[in-house]
């Protein structure tokens, strides 16, 4: 229960007094109708037989079913507590909404909001405010077990925390009006929209725990296999045709020395033009005969 600061302390004595109820029962009412967003109530309490709901301009329903004059004094005591509520709120009262699903199975319960932190007749809690500070006051809130969520219409953007590091999502163009979390085999949490139903995780995140998130790591580029730099690049050799005419790196025999050794080295690179592919073996066959006949 939240802690009562010294104006919520006055309004309970003042209460209890004009009711002729004790002030733990006032209290346990005005954190009820505070729940109830200002408008309305869900109590159990002795003072008030028990079990009772109470709304605004609607039906007060108590466990004594016919004991008309508590619920009058329900009633007046709820609709007093609703209009101070209302001259103290610090902030705009706000919406809460939420549901489980389990099993398969929704199952729509009652959100209670968490107003304690926008009232001064309540001492402000540090961990209400749990969302970052720089979005101000949400447009509705709710939890459900360890999930909470703060939905900011204006700045579109959705606050969510299971009771750790808070997650804040951009929501788009999406204008949320209910929230919803799978238990079972794994869990998730989806929300509705104009666009129907939609998962969490399809949101842009921009935050979290104030931190924006880093970008994912460049792809190193392909590598290509270059050749080696200052290696020149082989020719290949080129299949030659008979009807090709004599390379012009072929030594003719009148350039030939008429010494021996000349004439053998002659041979040696003739031989290394054909290995290379440079001259047929008809051209360097001719060669070579015409070389060594002049030894």
């Amino acid at each position: 229960m939240p802690s009562l600061s010294s104006s919520g302390e006055q309004l309970v004595q003042s209460l209890a007094s004009r009711y002729g109820l004790s002030t733990d029962a006032v209290t346990h009412m005005l954190v009820a109708v505070s729940n109830g967003n200002g408008s309305m109530a869900q109590f159990n309490h002795p003072e008030f037989c028990g079990a009772g709901q109470w709304m605004r301009g609607g039906m007060t329903m108590v466990s004594d079913l016919f004991n008309n004059n508590l619920k009058c004094l329900v009633n007046n005591l709820c609709s007093d507590i609703s209009s101070e509520l209302a001259n103290h709120q610090t902030s705009p009262f706000s919406g809460s909404f939420q549901s489980q699903s389990q099993n398969g199975n929704t199952a729509q319960s009652q959100a209670s909001g968490q107003m304690g932190s926008a009232n001064s007749l309540f001492v402000p809690d540090p961990s209400s405010n749990w969302w970052p500070s720089e979005l101000g006051s949400p447009s509705s809130l709710g939890s459900q077990n360890s999930l909470r969520y703060a939905y900011f219409a204006n700045s579109h953007r959705l606050a969510v925390t299971t009771g750790g590091t808070p997650w804040v999502y951009d929501t788009l163009d999406h204008q949320i009006n209910g929230f919803s979390q799978q238990q079972g085999g794994g869990q998730s949490i989806t929300f509705t929209s104009q666009y129907g139903t939609v998962d969490l995780s399809t949101l842009p995140v921009v935050s979290r725990d104030g931190t924006a998130p880093l970008d994912p790591p460049a792809q190193p580029a392909p590598q290509t296999n270059q050749p080696a730099v200052n290696q020149p690049a082989v020719n290949q050799p080129e299949s030659p045709s008979g009807n090709d005419s004599q390379p012009s790196n072929i030594p003719s025999a009148a350039s030939v020395s008429e010494g021996g050794e000349d004439i053998i080295a002659t041979l040696e690179r003739l031989g290394s033009l054909k290995d290379k592919g440079y001259i047929t073996e008809e051209e360097f066959a001719s060669k070579k005969s015409e070389l060594l006949g002049r030894l």
